[in-house]
């Protein structure tokens, strides 16, 4: 797994072995990136569920002006704080040791992009979705990545689904707050 782009283009990013994370394929990710390239300039990123941290390095490395990296694992936020000492990215990175839902408890700032990834599991993308509403900026983007076949609703409070990809066994929705 590498960073596609930007200051840190080429390097490579740890992952946590296992099954407990999921990287988000370089096909996805360049074509995430591809569909939000005017936005990252100067944005706020919100990686929740944030595994190795990839989606906002790439973030950062494309020049958003800061990300927030939030996971429960203890071994993938390690493996975060090594990605994010190797890409230099410390000053510009926060990084939590949190359940998604305690951090969306206790969290006051709001974020231009918010990245969503969460496990597999039933119903947790949805309640994620709802979740990071209040903390998603005016005209702010909420990406998240899910598996095709899997139906998304067509808004979830001020968040309404803008466009949505399938790459394989990976699906892309993207929502926008109005």
């Amino acid at each position: 797994m590498r960073v596609i782009t930007g200051s840190a283009r080429g390097m490579t990013l740890r992952t946590l072995e296992g099954e407990t994370t999921r990287p988000t394929s370089e096909k996805v990710k360049e074509a995430i990136f591809s569909s939000i390239q005017f936005e990252i300039e100067g944005a706020h990123i919100l990686d929740l569920f944030a595994g190795s941290g990839q989606m906002g390095i790439e973030a950062l490395s494309r020049g958003a002006a800061d990300a927030v990296f939030v996971d429960s694992d203890k071994g993938a936020v390690g493996i975060i704080k090594e990605n994010i000492k190797k890409v230099k990215f410390e000053d510009r990175s926060q990084i939590v040791q949190s359940d998604a839902f305690s951090f969306l408890n206790m969290n006051i700032r709001k974020f231009d992009i918010v990245f969503l990834d969460p496990p597999y599991a039933a119903g947790i993308l949805t309640k994620a979705l709802g979740g990071v509403e209040d903390f998603t900026e005016s005209g702010g983007t909420v990406i998240c990545e899910h598996p095709s076949g899997t139906e998304m609703p067509d808004e979830s409070g001020a968040l309404k689904k803008y466009r949505s990809y399938k790459y394989g066994k990976t699906s892309i929705t993207v929502y926008r707050k109005d």
